[in-house]
């Protein structure tokens, strides 16, 4: 067999070693392309819980809708629909006219009982609402009650499925009660979600839990995908100095909540809810301040 000229050869290997090596590159950014793809954190909306704003809702809902679309809130939640309790069509006109979508309703347990379950379902399924929240319950905390609460959760979240619906809990500080006095007892936050299925939404209100003594993005990341609705609150322990009832100027670790939820919680919503109001502020301007942190915190992290 005749052998190639020398010339030819380091030709033919210049010409593999080029081609490999733009494959490798080629490779290489694709593969840098899909990790940063992969680490690209999800999409959570940012709504207004209109507790916050109370007074103006029960005074001029449509003017009270209006302030939370301008101060730029994908959505809002409800505590109280006000002129709307007997108009969905109404109300979700409004909506769709401010570009505001129904992040959550809180309602009494009540809402689920049989005679009341299917204008309950009708009315959230117009306004665009998924997710139907108890503000709180007695039986939660209860020694004797919590298992019966728990069912009745459980069954609402089941009559609620097929119409694409969700019902859940929110917080305050008394859910964090010991079941028992030993150390290591549970409390009845664990208990309520190790008897509900995962069908039975969480809201968790940061500033309660951490009001309680709790870290917040440990309780979020115990449970898995169960936070999916975060009240973003801003809540000041006794005894604290030098510090305001804002997001970002408080004492919470807003990050790593924000991390818990993006990558632990399954969280669809961040909901902003001011209760507290500093002298000389009104409650609508509280909400900008701590919708302004919470927004300069998630430029910092690159959301």
């Amino acid at each position: 067999m005749s052998q190639r000229p020398l010339n030819e050869n380091i030709t033919a290997t210049r010409r593999t070693f080029l081609a490999v090596s733009a494959a490798g590159v080629t490779l290489a950014v694709a593969g840098t392309a899909l990790a940063a793809k992969r680490k690209q954190p999800r999409k959570i909306g940012i709504g207004l819980q209109l507790w916050s704003i109370r007074e103006d809702a029960a005074k001029d809902m449509d003017a009270a809708l209006k302030s939370a679309a301008d101060l730029g809130f994908e959505g809002v939640e409800f505590a109280g629909f006000h002129k709307y309790a007997k108009d969905a069509q109404g109300l979700r006109k409004k909506l769709d006219e401010l570009k505001l979508k129904a992040a959550g309703s809180h309602v009494g347990a009540s809402a689920f009982a049989a005679d009341k379950l299917q204008e309950t379902i009708d009315f959230h399924k117009t306004i665009g609402c998924r997710y139907l929240i108890v503000a709180g319950d007695k039986r939660f905390s209860d020694p004797a009650g919590s298992e019966e609460y728990a069912k009745v959760m459980n069954d609402a979240a089941k009559a609620l499925k097929p119409a694409g619906l969700f019902c859940g809990h929110h917080n305050h500080t008394e859910e964090f009660k010991k079941v028992g006095d030993k150390p290591n007892d549970k409390t009845y936050w664990d208990l309520f979600i190790e008897r509900t299925k995962k069908d039975v939404a969480i809201e968790h209100d940061i500033g309660w839990s951490t009001m309680a003594g709790f870290d917040p993005v440990v309780l979020i990341k115990r449970y898995p995908g169960r936070t999916k609705l975060a009240h973003f609150k801003a809540k000041l322990p006794e005894g604290v100095k030098d510090k305001k009832p804002f997001i970002g100027q408080d004492t919470i670790d807003w990050r790593g909540v924000i991390k818990a939820c993006d990558e632990a919680g399954g969280t669809e919503w961040f909901i902003v809810e001011q209760e507290d109001y500093p002298k000389g502020m009104t409650p609508i301007e509280c909400v900008k301040t701590s919708l302004d942190g919470l927004k300069a915190i998630l430029a910092d992290m690159g959301r």
